[in-house]
C-alpha cells in the first residue's frame, strides 16, 4: 500500500511555532482564518464574514452580563460558526485517521500486528520502571502522612493530659 502524501506531510516537522490563540491546539489566526477564507472563496464553506472577521467574541453568563475569569479578566470564546466548523475538521480528520489505520490493518495485518507487538514489547520496561517509581513515591508519601498525623496526634494527646492534671 502507498502511503497517501496528506499522511506523509502530517508526519514531517515545519518548524513553525505560532503563538496567538489556539483552537483544538491550532492557531486561529495563522493556521484557522486562512484556512477558512480560502475554503470560503472556492465554495467548500460558507462561514459567514463576520465569523472570519471578529472570531473571538466575549463570552456572557445567563444574566447576559460579561464573564470575568478568576484573575478578572474578560473571557473570550471562538465564534460558534467558526467553532462548529473547527468540530466538524476535527471529526472528519480522526475518521480519517481512523480509516487510514483500519485500511493498513486490512491490507497488511501480519505487519501490523508485528508493529503492535514490537510496541508492546519495547513499552514494558518503561511501564515496569514507571510502576516501581510511582510504588516509592506513594511508599515515601504515606509515611510523611503518617509522620504529619502522628506529630498532630502527639501535642494534642499531651494538650488533654495537661488540662486533666
Amino acid at each position: 500500500m502507498e502511503t497517501p502524501a496528506y499522511v506523509k506531510s502530517l508526519l514531517m516537522p515545519n518548524g513553525k511555532k505560532p503563538a496567538g490563540r489556539k483552537v483544538w491546539s491550532i492557531d486561529l489566526e495563522t493556521v484557522w482564518l486562512p484556512f477558512f477564507t480560502a475554503t470560503n472563496t472556492v465554495g467548500d464553506t460558507h462561514i459567514p464574514s463576520d465569523a472570519l472577521g471578529a472570531p473571538l467574541r466575549l463570552a456572557f453568563n445567563s444574566d447576559g452580563s460579561v464573564r470575568f475569569s478568576k484573575s478578572g479578566r474578560p473571557i473570550t470564546k471562538v465564534a460558534k460558526d467558526l467553532a462548529d466548523t473547527v468540530r466538524m475538521v476535527r471529526e472528519n480528520f480522526s475518521a480519517g485517521l481512523q480509516s487510514y489505520a483500519h485500511q493498513v490493518i486490512t491490507e497488511n495485518p501480519d505487519g501490523y500486528k508485528a508493529q503492535v507487538e514490537l510496541a508492546k514489547e519495547a513499552g514494558e520496561p518503561i511501564i515496569a520502571k514507571d510502576r516501581a517509581t510511582l510504588d516509592q513515591a506513594i511508599a515515601k508519601a504515606m509515611e510523611q502522612a503518617v509522620a504529619e498525623a502522628e506529630g498532630k496526634a502527639k501535642p494534642k494527646a499531651k494538650a488533654k493530659v495537661a488540662v486533666t492534671a
